[in-house]
């Protein structure tokens, strides 16, 4: 499936709810990980995974080999969420009223989610014998 676009939805914090559309962004290839986006309080979520099911041992082989850095580096806040049936991961940061800057926040996110999932999905090949 073939991304053109993300679009940023305010979730209120009390409810749950999705109230309004605060933007849409034209992205990259690496959207197709993008599981969930929404902006709360000031800050903006966004959830990605591997885009497949995964085997018991994948699941752990991708946490373990993932590269958190590539995003800590960079100022991101990620974090694992390991009660999902496959690896997710959640990105916070602070939303900016500036339409091109979360464009370009949401780009640069994925163009490093399309790199560190292609790479670790080719890093866990031939290591099944090592999380069984």
């Amino acid at each position: 499936m073939d991304f053109s676009a993300l679009v940023l939805m305010e979730r209120d914090g009390a409810t749950g709810h999705l109230i309004r559309e605060v933007g849409s962004y034209s992205v990259n290839e690496g959207a197709i990980y993008v599981t969930k986006l929404y902006l709360q309080d000031g800050v903006v979520n966004l959830f990605f995974g591997t885009g497949k099911d995964v085997e018991d041992w994948e699941f752990s082989a991708i946490y373990d080999l993932f590269d958190v850095d590539a995003f800590e580096k960079l100022g991101y806040n990620i974090e694992e969420i390991d009660s999902e049936f496959n690896p997710l991961w959640k990105i916070t940061f602070d939303y900016e009223d500036d339409h091109e800057e979360i464009r370009a926040i949401l780009n640069e996110l994925c163009t490093i989610i399309n790199e560190c999932i292609s790479k670790v999905l080719e890093d866990i090949k031939d290591k099944e014998s090592e999380y069984i």
